[in-house]
């Protein structure tokens, strides 16, 4: 008997569930209270907040003394826009027949979502970026759900617990709320598939990406670039620069530059591409002011060139030529001193030299001309007396 009992109260507790569930008020979701959502060109019930479903309630528009639906429609708490358009948007009252309840519903209308537009970068080897956008406008609030996972297993494989070594994993969106996720540790030689949805009150869409990352790298501009005059070279100037912030400067990945410049008003930019930190430029336009900018990339070509650095104006220096003297164009034998061991290598020659005056007259270069010029004159007459002789 008590197992009969117990079983009765099982059914009657299931039951109460179904009945409470079926009675239960207006679901809400989304934004705040008393407002219900519909898409625009499409039927749309709207629910009675506060009211049992069933209860005959009659509907007015804000505004409007005219009824829209009266209690004997049969429709209980709900009421049915059909076709509904902008102009139905608006605040709707209903009442039961007693008029001991009331409530109030704003009626919003818009689209469901799209699937939304994603792209992804990466600044480093060691984390990327995705953003998105929607690729239609809903009108209606909207939030994005984003995870990430490898793609070493095959997509038939066993689902995984979310600690497995494949994912999937959250992709924390910084700030929270913003269109921009982050994923922190990647593996450069690893491919990643994110996924983001949309969703708003009518519904979901989902885009799926797959990224590599040696694919989106791309490096932040070059940072604290400088230009500066040569002292006594009318035609040169001196560019320095460091790596990006962002970029961990480290011995297996290291980047390479390009160096663009022009004269002031002049529309074609000139290039080389620098083999450190800085540049000296030989073929500036003397007396006239140069705009300068550079931008990296991954040493080994992955990913694509940065964006340009912002533009640096210098003008070259004004001074006279510097003449190098006499002693500096002689060939010097190279000693090593402890002075030459502890200074920095000297600055690796330009490709085009600068029109620089170098004097020719060297009187040890007229002596040694004049010495082979003897023994050019006296072999020739040694020769021509010997073969004299044989003759």
């Amino acid at each position: 008997m008590s197992h009969s009992y117990s079983g009765l109260s099982r059914v009657l507790v299931v039951v109460a569930a179904a009945l409470v569930s079926s009675s239960s008020l207006c679901p809400q979701a989304w934004g705040p209270s008393g407002v219900q959502y519909g898409q625009l060109g499409k039927s749309v019930m709207l629910c009675c907040p506060g009211v049992n479903a069933g209860t005959p309630v009659s509907w007015f528009r804000d505004g409007d003394s005219g009824m829209l639906q009266g209690p004997d429609a049969g429709l209980g708490n709900e009421l049915v826009l059909v076709g509904a358009d902008s102009s139905d948007e608006g605040t709707y009252i209903c009442r039961t027949l007693d008029g001991a309840l009331e409530g109030m519903v704003n009626l919003k209308l818009g689209y469901p979502p799209a699937r939304p537009v994603v792209s992804c970068q990466a600044a480093a080897y060691e984390n990327f970026s995705c953003t998105w956008r929607s690729s239609q406008v809903s009108g209606l609030p909207t939030r994005y759900f984003t995870s990430y996972r490898k793609k070493n297993a095959p997509e038939a494989a066993n689902s995984q617990s979310e600690g497995s070594s494949t994912g999937p994993w959250p992709c924390p969106q910084e700030p929270p709320g913003a269109t921009r996720c982050v994923v922190h540790g990647a593996e450069f030689w690893s491919k990643y598939r994110i996924n983001v949805t949309e969703v708003n009150p009518l519904g979901a869409s989902t885009r799926l990406l797959d990224v590599s990352l040696q694919n989106i790298l791309r490096p932040d501009p070059p940072q604290g670039l400088q230009v500066e005059s040569v002292p006594g070279y009318p035609r040169r100037l001196r560019a320095s620069w460091t790596y990006p912030a962002s970029w961990p400067r480290q011995p297996h990945f290291l980047l390479k530059f390009r160096l663009q410049y022009r004269p002031a008003q002049h529309p074609v930019w000139s290039m080389v591409e620098p083999t450190g930190l800085e540049e000296v430029i030989t073929d500036a336009v003397a007396g006239l002011s140069h705009t300068v900018r550079v931008s990296a990339r991954d040493f080994l070509d992955a990913g694509t060139w940065s964006a340009w650095s912002p533009e640096v104006w210098g003008t070259p220096s004004t001074g006279p030529l510097t003449k190098i003297p006499v002693e500096d164009q002689l060939p010097m034998q190279p000693r090593e001193t402890e002075d030459q061991v502890d200074s920095p290598a000297p600055p690796r020659p330009s490709v085009q030299p600068d029109p620089q005056p170098f004097d020719h007259r060297d009187p040890l270069e007229q002596v040694a001309v004049l010495a082979s010029l003897g023994i050019f004159s006296f072999l020739g007459l040694a020769a021509g007396a010997l073969a004299l002789g044989l003759w």
